[in-house]
């Protein structure tokens, strides 16, 4: 069994399901487990990933107007791997390589033809989906279920302790995914909010990240406000906040009066549809009950914004 992985979640999922001494490639996007940095990239962006959230958004845009799409497969990478699985992901073609861009690559010079594996994370019960689709395709179902029971008994735990401990109080919760334009956070994260017993206030659970205006974020006034850009860590998170904080009704909203105002690691964590699922229930339990969790993922998947 030969595996490339094209979407940085299946890499993690790979490696949870005791797959990872197959993985022979991945996507430039692949980081964790560290050890697959070592292995050939496939992939790259079409776009400069450099430069603000505005600036992103605008070459990206620019870049599914002129062209296909935003990423490009390397079709002689892949041919020189010999892979017998490729897993890729039909969810957003944005955020990772997608499907039809595994496939564009496949006709191009492909003799032998090897089974795609198309990951379609848009909710909690997808993820699930998608870790037992991926156990059946590599042959480890028995490896598949222990994962997700694993998984499905630490996010009770983490869930039954925010109930426990909120009581009658129902924290009201901004999740932003983008800030340069305004971009709630959708698919799952409403999911994990509502877990923990607190209101989402936007996004919907199992649709796309909705666009939405500052005049939307100012009139509900949340109680507590979680940054999450897509693709970004903490210390680009907060290089960011400028777009939100220099807003002239910032100061006046209530999570900022009261410092409930967070980043958190989007990149590694709330964007990622694979095993750390877990992890990132942790994260919002951590920043939206802090009197009943310990902030054991304080400074590596979250962080307070510092007031200005």
């Amino acid at each position: 069994m030969r595996i490339v992985s094209l979407i940085a979640s299946a890499t993690e999922m790979v490696h949870a399901l005791g797959l990872g001494e197959f993985q022979v490639g991945r996507s430039h996007e692949c980081d964790y487990p560290h050890a697959v940095t070592a292995l050939p990239v496939c992939t790259k962006p079409r776009f400069e990933v450099a430069g603000d959230s505005r600036e992103i958004d605008q070459r990206v845009k620019s870049t599914l107007a002129n062209a296909t799409s935003v990423y490009e497969v390397f079709d002689d990478v892949l041919e020189r791997l010999e892979p017998t699985h490729i897993v890729t992901q039909t969810q957003c073609e944005v955020c990772a390589v997608s499907l039809k861009d595994v496939e564009r690559a496949l006709s191009e010079r492909f003799t032998a033809r090897p089974q795609v594996v198309a990951l379609e994370p848009n909710s909690l019960a997808d993820i699930r989906t998608d870790i037992s689709r991926l156990a059946e395709a590599c042959s480890v179902e028995r490896r598949g279920r222990e994962l997700l029971e694993s998984i499905d008994s630490k996010m009770a735990a983490i869930a039954n302790k925010a109930s426990a401990r909120n009581g009658n109080s129902r924290p009201r919760v901004a999740a932003i995914e983008w800030q340069e334009p305004l971009m709630a956070a959708g698919n799952w994260v409403p999911e994990l909010i509502e877990m923990l017993g607190a209101e989402n206030l936007f996004g919907q659970a199992g649709g796309h990240s909705p666009w939405m205006k500052w005049e939307d974020l100012e009139a509900s006034d949340p109680d507590v406000i979680v940054c999450m850009p897509c693709g970004y860590d903490l210390e680009r998170t907060r290089a960011e906040m400028h777009w939100l904080t220099d807003r002239p009704g910032w100061p006046d909203l209530r999570a900022v009066r009261e410092g409930r105002v967070f980043l958190a690691d989007g990149n590694q964590y709330l964007n990622r549809p694979g095993p750390r699922v877990v992890e990132s229930l942790q994260i919002l339990a951590e920043v939206i009950y802090p009197s009943a969790f310990e902030p054991a993922l304080r400074g590596i998947g979250w962080a307070v914004n510092e007031r200005e």
